[in-house]
Parts: structure tokens; sequence; C-alpha cells
């Protein structure tokens, strides 16, 4: 019987590997092409054959965050039943990615610290921080809130809140400060008043 051998990483593979692990640990300003190609053992001409340029593999590697990210939050969202339990349940997921040894912060907010406002790695950053907002939404209108896009802003500003303070005051609990704080929002909401019909004649 013939052993199996494990499938070497195509190029791209190789090459989103290395962006992600050093433009998320030195900043995609700091890491330049030369370094991303001697990570990933691939030639120069090999980058610019499968991303076209630094700005193609920038916005590649922030997809792939932009996927992780979207995977871990869904994953942890299956564990609760109602929208509210949902709402809180995002401040959870947020919390499992600042317990790793490799937490530095948001990428997305690095990334576009000096991008220009027009450029690809800013409309990436954009289409991430929509997902977030359209998910807070979209729970908020299955919860029945009033004012479901207007809370979505709210609970947006405390889990960015929270990713900046894990990183810059080093706390991992921020996550959990954060969600006590959507729980003060969410009760403080206003519900939809459920349509009543009059007295049968």
């Amino acid at each position: 019987m013939v052993a199996r051998t494990a499938t070497k990483p195509s190029v791209r593979e190789r090459l989103l590997e290395a962006a992600n692990e050093l433009f998320y640990r030195e900043g995609v300003q700091t890491v330049g092409i030369d370094r991303i190609i001697e990570h990933a053992g691939v030639a120069k001409a090999s980058l610019y054959n499968t991303y076209g340029n630094k700005e193609s593999l920038v916005c590649a590697y922030l997809e792939s965050r932009k996927a992780r990210i979207q995977d871990r939050i869904l994953r942890t969202l299956t564990r609760f039943r109602t929208p509210r339990e949902r709402l809180l349940g995002v401040f959870d997921a947020l919390g499992e990615s600042f317990t790793t040894p490799q937490y530095n912060g948001c990428a997305f907010v690095r990334a576009t610290a000096e991008a220009p406002d027009d450029s690809s790695i800013s409309r990436a950053a954009d289409d991430y921080r929509a997902w977030v907002r359209g998910l807070f939404t979209e729970l908020a209108t299955e919860a029945g809130y009033a004012d479901p896009e207007g809370l979505a802003r709210q609970l947006h500003l405390l889990y960015d809140g929270a990713a900046l303070s894990a990183r810059m005051d080093r706390d991992p609990s921020a996550s959990s400060t954060a969600r006590a704080a959507a729980v003060v929002l969410l009760d403080a909401a206003s519900l939809i008043e459920p349509v009543t019909t009059g007295p049968e004649s």
C-alpha cells in the first residue's frame, strides 16, 4: 500500500501565510516584499505573478483575517438560542481572540493607519466593518429592538473599544467589560411593541 504524502502548500498559500504572520506581527508598512518572499521561500517573480503587487497581497491578507473572524464569531453564536444571547455572544467570540498569545490588536486598524482613504486596503477594512455592523443590526432586528441600526452602532463602538483596550492596556478581560456594558444598552433599548387588536365584536 502506497503511503500518502502531505500536500505541499501552494505558492499562494505560502505567501499568504507569510503575510499573515509578518503583517500582523510587525505591520504592513514595516514589512517589505523581500521579507515576505524570504519567509515564504518563493521567488520574487512568484509574488508578482500571484498577487500583482504588495497592496493586493495586503488585501488578500485582510480578507483572510476577515474570514477567520467571521468563522470564529459565527461558530461561537451557534452556542446561543436567542437573538439577544447572540448579540452578547459576539463579545464572547471577540474575547477568545484576546486570550491568544499572538493577539496584536485589530489587523484592520493597523493596516489602514497609513493607507489612503481611497485605497483598496481601506475598502477591505470598510467591508469588514460593514459585516460586523450588519451582523449586529441583523441580530438586533431579530431580537425586536425598535432601532436596530442605532443599537448596532452603539454595540459596534463597544466592540471597537474592547479591541483597542485589549491591545493598548494589555487587558484580555476587555471583552467581558464590553459585554457588561452591552447588557446595560440592551436593557435600556426600546423593543417594538407587539401589535394588538381590539376586542372582537
